[in-house]
């Protein structure tokens, strides 16, 4: 382990020796000699032949050659100390190269390099992630470590799959009302507390996407692993949506339009109140008198809140969160199925 320990060592350090040997040629030649003796070692361990016992004494000789000196009663438990930190520098250094490689793994299969909480990997798409819960204990996390593993295999497969929006089975909001004979049907997933859905849905609007393709709106709340919102409005949200779809198709789709695209009096987009400052009642009340606006009556706003409480509204809502995160296996949104492919991330002007 000494033998290896010493080849990581020296690899890491490779850098700056490269650059002091400009002036000092000497070090350089001597790390030189050092790191072929190193990887001669580690080349012997990797077709299991016995390490060569020379430079691991070197090694240690080295380290021990002023203790040896001073202390002659240390240089023993110093020279287990030295092959124990040589066990956990080899340890580490494996364990890293493997982090490495399923981070890559991950970024490629899963659009992150970070399974369990997809926004923390700054090499992915912009996402709202559909978070895991931590791991509470280093049990735990050496668990999920593996299970990570899986994940990331299960979804290889998936990069070269052909993805066609009939075949799932979303509760949608129809954005152009009626289908268009000959246009795409693309299926947009969104929370409508996610920033980044924000952007994208203002994006598409602005180059006419809704217009030149048959889009399929699915609302839906993004739930941690103890069921609780990461957005705390968007669940009554996306009740509203369905409760008022199934009265009257497409005047939901007002409801979304204002959070994503209007401001307050306090001169904050509405996706911000409803995320900061509205209680539930209150994003319920905005939501009603944005209705009243699109001609809902006493009466309709009654029928209205009667649907959004029947249990329908939740079976719904349940459907979608199967499908996306047991299906589809989607780990961040907005997501959108379009063109035989899932896109994840922020949809930008140029798509």
């Amino acid at each position: 382990m000494v033998c290896i320990a010493a080849f990581i060592i020296l690899a890491l350090i490779g850098v700056f020796v490269a650059g002091i040997s400009i002036f000092k040629p000497k070090i350089g030649k001597a790390y030189l000699k050092a790191m072929k003796k190193a990887w001669g070692c580690l080349w012997k361990k990797v077709r299991l032949q016995k390490c060569e016992t020379g430079f691991k004494d070197d090694v240690k000789n080295t380290l021990l050659s002023r203790v040896m000196l001073k202390h002659p009663g240390w240089v023993k438990p110093l020279s287990i100390v030295i092959e124990v930190l040589s066990i956990v520098i080899v340890v580490v250094a494996v364990w890293a190269i493997l982090t490495a490689i399923k981070s890559l793994l991950a970024l490629w299969a899963l659009g992150s390099c970070n399974v369990t909480k997809p926004s923390a990997c700054s090499l992915g798409a912009e996402v709202c992630s559909i978070d895991e819960s931590e791991p509470s204990n280093v049990f735990e996390a050496t668990g999920r470590w593996f299970t990570e593993w899986g994940e990331i295999f299960e979804a290889i497969p998936d990069k070269f799959k052909t993805y066609n929006a009939e075949d799932y089975k979303f509760n949608y909001i129809e954005m152009s009302g009626d289908e268009v004979e000959g246009l795409d049907v693309v299926v947009d997933i969104f929370d409508p507390g996610c920033s980044v859905c924000m952007v994208s849905y203002r994006n598409q609007k602005n180059v006419g996407f809704f217009d030149s393709h048959n889009v399929r709106l699915v609302p839906f709340a993004i739930q941690d692993a103890n069921g609780e919102y990461k957005f705390p409005n968007s669940e009554i949200v996306v009740r509203y949506m369905f409760a008022v779809e199934q009265l009257k198709s497409g005047a939901s789709l007002g409801i979304i339009d204002r959070i994503f695209t209007n401001k307050s009096s306090n001169d904050l987009y509405y996706q911000q109140e409803f995320n900061d400052n509205y209680s539930r009642e209150e994003a319920t009340k905005k939501i009603e008198s944005w209705l009243r606006e699109d001609g809902f009556d006493d009466k309709g706003l009654k029928e209205i809140r009667k649907i959004v409480d029947y249990p329908e509204v939740a079976d719904k809502m349940n459907e979608n969160k199967d499908i996306i995160e047991n299906q589809l296996k989607v780990r961040g949104i907005p997501t959108m199925i379009m063109d035989g492919k899932r896109h994840t991330g922020l949809w930008k002007d140029s798509e």
